[in-house]
């Protein structure tokens, strides 16, 4: 009677087990943030480029860049941070590219967004106005009003200087308050009613 081989347990074949145990658990990782970030970082990514398609390009760039540095982030609390740098770095460059080469959907209308049950009538017109900002403008004030991020971690994100910041966020918002209606400016009697 013959003996029946074994299979090989050595070294190579507990590798590759281990290799795969080891790219489930990061896929595992990545699927587990990705579902519990991923709306919040739509919002961030809608807010920062005014347009839903964009937005969704923007995001998913940033999460296959994510994806591929997963084994890279080590510290997990400063994932959504790593994420919004590639966010803005993803729009600036779109928005360096020109508008010439970017894609626009002519044929059908894109879903009318549906008001907030505690909106007032007010934050559709108050994005509005943000949206009309310049890119890096309109990327401060959402990371440091809408994330609420501190200014060092603005500037971080955006990699420019705090004092930048104050400054961009100043005119921002004096552009803001210059092109906002009556019944939005808060410092104007129409606003009580």
């Amino acid at each position: 009677m013959q003996a029946v081989p074994r299979p090989h347990t050595g070294p190579v074949a507990r590798g590759v087990s281990g290799a795969r145990s080891r790219e489930q658990r990061r896929d595992e990782e990545f699927t587990d943030y990705l579902h519990a970030r991923q709306p919040a970082l739509m919002r961030t990514a809608y807010l920062l480029t005014g347009d839903l398609h964009t937005a969704e390009d923007v995001l998913q760039t940033a999460l296959a860049k994510l994806y591929l540095a997963w084994d890279k982030v080590h510290d997990r609390g400063a994932t959504d941070a790593y994420v919004r740098r590639i966010m803005v770095n993803e729009h600036n460059s779109l928005w360096r590219r020109g508008w010439k080469k970017r894609e626009r959907a002519t044929e059908t209308l894109p879903d009318a967004a549906s008001p907030h049950r505690h909106d007032d009538g007010t934050g559709d017109a108050l994005w509005q106005l943000v949206r009309s900002l310049p890119p890096k403008a309109r990327a401060v004030v959402v990371l440091r009003y809408y994330e609420q991020l501190t200014e060092a971690e603005t500037a971080d994100v955006l990699g420019i200087s705090t004092g930048t910041v104050k400054s961009q966020c100043s005119r921002a918002l004096a552009t803001l308050r210059d092109r906002a209606p009556a019944d939005l400016d808060p410092r104007t009697p129409e606003a009580d009613r």
